[in-house]
């Protein structure tokens, strides 16, 4: 399984940008995916993620800013970020759980990560 995410930029406070992340690969199904964060000097935090029932979870500092969906038909993950500020600046990194046959262990496979700098 292979993630590839998409999106990262330079952007002023008070900006938006949008990351998008697709599942590639041999799997049998996705569960969970979602976005973690890790600043420099920080450790990697979840920012948000989504079942694939469709259940979010977001990390209280971005609540009513940012925004996870995702196109299970695509197996694609989305985070629509808005009104963002200089502590949003991190590496973003998507994830999802998913099993590669019907009888595996599900595992968490990650992204190669995609940088967002909030900064003017």
């Amino acid at each position: 399984v292979q993630l590839v995410e998409s999106g990262g930029d330079l952007v002023q406070p008070g900006g938006s940008l949008g990351l998008s992340c697709t599942a590639s690969g041999s799997f049998f199904g996705i569960n969970t995916m979602g976005w973690y964060r890790q600043a420099p000097g920080k450790q990697r935090e979840l920012v948000a993620s989504s079942s694939s029932g469709g259940t979010t979870n977001y990390v209280n500092s971005v609540k009513g800013r940012f925004t996870i969906s995702r196109d299970n038909a695509k197996n694609t993950v989305y985070l629509q970020m808005s009104s963002l500020k200089p502590e949003d600046t991190a590496v973003y990194y998507c994830y999802c759980n998913a099993r590669t046959s019907n009888t595996a262990t599900l595992r968490t496979y990650w992204g190669q990560g995609t940088h967002v700098t909030v900064s003017s």
